[in-house]
């Protein structure tokens, strides 16, 4: 993901709810775009740990695991200490950085 993480809070946020309605002049809409901006942005994010967490699988026991352990560690810290998804999600829907269409909007 090539996301501008020093712009996006790693907490929570006070907003302006006339700001989230400017893309799609429904208040509603916004939040279930931004929703499923979020889900999408988690499910990337899943994968990607499950992918990293997956190269430390083993089924038989050593003395490398402590030194593994650590790693797997560090690598759980680092994705915990990453913005949630719905403030990526809000960061880049207030930033028109999401593509979003309604068909039943576009049939009018």
């Amino acid at each position: 993901m090539s996301q501008n993480k020093n712009s996006v809070p790693n907490s929570t946020v006070t907003r302006d709810l006339r700001d989230l309605d400017k893309g799609t002049d429904n208040l509603y809409e916004s939040i279930v775009v931004i929703s499923k901006r979020a889900n999408q942005i988690a499910v990337d994010i899943k994968e990607e740990l499950n992918q990293k967490l997956s190269e430390f699988a083993s089924s038989n026991d050593n003395l490398e695991e402590v030194f593994e352990n650590r790693e797997q560690i560090e690598i759980s810290k680092h994705y915990e200490r990453m913005p949630k998804p719905t403030l990526v999600a809000i960061d880049e829907f207030l930033h028109d950085k999401v593509y979003f269409r309604n068909p039943s909007k576009e049939q009018e």
